[in-house]
């Protein structure tokens, strides 16, 4: 079983430079796998899933962890979203899931309760050590890009949770190996900004996304992301492609499959309440609507989670009348990075992703574009 290639997620621009916060993958997936093909009544062959989790990390210098969700799609498959509602009594978790398999790719999270509950790691329940972890997850619908028997289970949450590191790749792997952007190869994409100046001076924002759109990240008149400026085609090393690529990109467009669902997490370092770290997973939607078109829509299970780990303070700044957030100045900027954060983490998806399953890079498709290698 061939590992995927993909990119590394450096330091300076990774979820994982949020203090506190550590990724993990687990995948499979086969040499001669195969997407299904319900024209030809042909069903996908091999391993082609996978899993990855976010684990949230303790320390005796921060405060506990907040955790908040928005969904937006209109076709989720989550795990224990309601219990992250500002109005509701736990806030905080102990590690987010992100899978594949559907909802079949919730048993995913099983093993991470698992391998949380035998390291002592959960809400402390009683005076014998027992603990509860709370691990809320979400999932892509990856079922026709391989065999749709094969698919995440409690195993491969234990193992992603035990590859919980700092250091992460992206592109192909993890929850990521089965996804797809439209025509092409979706992935696993990561981004992060530490804010230099004003409010929230010296606050770091990362955010990380499995990007398996029904809508595209590459727009078929440019063949780039889409409203792509001069700074985004400079951050991610692009140039306008070639126009027979061009015309081929736009001809695998026009026959796409239609799979969908964007998952992720975004965190912060800056010290947020309940309600005003749901306030940035709702912006992180801001992002993911910039970087897909179309977003959100009924088919799509777009779902995106916020983590405040606490530790960063930054000094009040501005006038803020009585009876508003005294935070709202450090919350503004902190929702504006957010929505960079994630623009940039779902292009890093699909630029970092090697062919899986027959299905396309956009290295493989529109290589003219890349002005340097990824």
């Amino acid at each position: 079983m061939p590992e995927p290639r993909s990119a590394v997620a450096v330091p300076g621009n990774r979820l994982s430079d949020v203090a506190g916060i550590v990724v993990g993958h687990h995948h499979r997936v086969d040499a001669d796998a195969t997407v299904a093909d319900p024209d030809g009544r042909v069903e996908g062959r091999g391993w082609a899933t996978g899993t990855t989790v976010v684990r949230v990390d303790r320390s005796d210098d921060r405060p506990a962890p907040v955790c908040a969700v928005d969904v937006r799609g209109g076709g989720p498959g989550t795990r224990e979203t309601d219990l992250l509602d500002p109005v509701n009594t736990v806030q905080t978790v102990h590690a987010l899931v992100l899978t594949g398999g559907s909802a079949f790719g919730l048993a995913a999270a099983d093993g991470v309760m698992a391998g949380l509950e035998e390291a002592g790691t959960g809400l402390p329940m009683d005076e014998f050590g027992h603990v509860v972890p709370i691990v809320p997850g979400a999932v892509i619908f990856d079922l026709p890009v391989g065999d749709w028997r094969l698919r995440p289970d409690a195993e491969f949450g234990r193992l992603a949770l035990e590859a919980a590191s700092a250091d992460f790749r992206t592109g192909s792997v993890g929850a990521g190996a089965g996804a797809r952007a439209g025509a092409l190869k979706g992935g696993i994409g990561t981004a992060s900004v530490t804010l230099e100046e004003g409010p929230a001076a010296g606050v770091t924002v990362g955010a990380l996304m499995v990007v398996n759109p029904v809508g595209t990240v590459i727009d078929p008149a440019t063949g780039l992301p889409w409203a792509a400026t001069a700074d985004d085609l400079g951050r991610h090393g692009l140039r306008a492609p070639a126009a027979d690529q061009l015309a081929q990109y736009v001809d695998l467009s026009a026959k796409q499959t239609v799979l969908n669902t964007t998952i992720g997490v975004v965190a912060t370092d800056a010290d947020l309440g309940s309600a005003a770290t749901r306030r940035v997973a709702m912006a992180g939607h801001d992002g993911l609507a910039r970087a897909i078109v179309p977003a959100h829509s009924p088919l799509d299970g777009d779902t995106i989670f916020a983590v405040s780990t606490g530790g960063v303070r930054p000094e009040p700044t501005a006038e803020v009348p009585a009876g508003m957030n005294p935070d709202v100045a450090v919350l503004a900027e902190v929702c504006r990075a957010a929505a960079a954060v994630v623009q940039q983490a779902i292009v890093g998806g699909v630029l970092s992703a090697e062919s899986v399953a027959g299905i396309p890079s956009f290295r493989d498709v529109l290589p003219s574009a890349l002005s340097t290698r990824p």
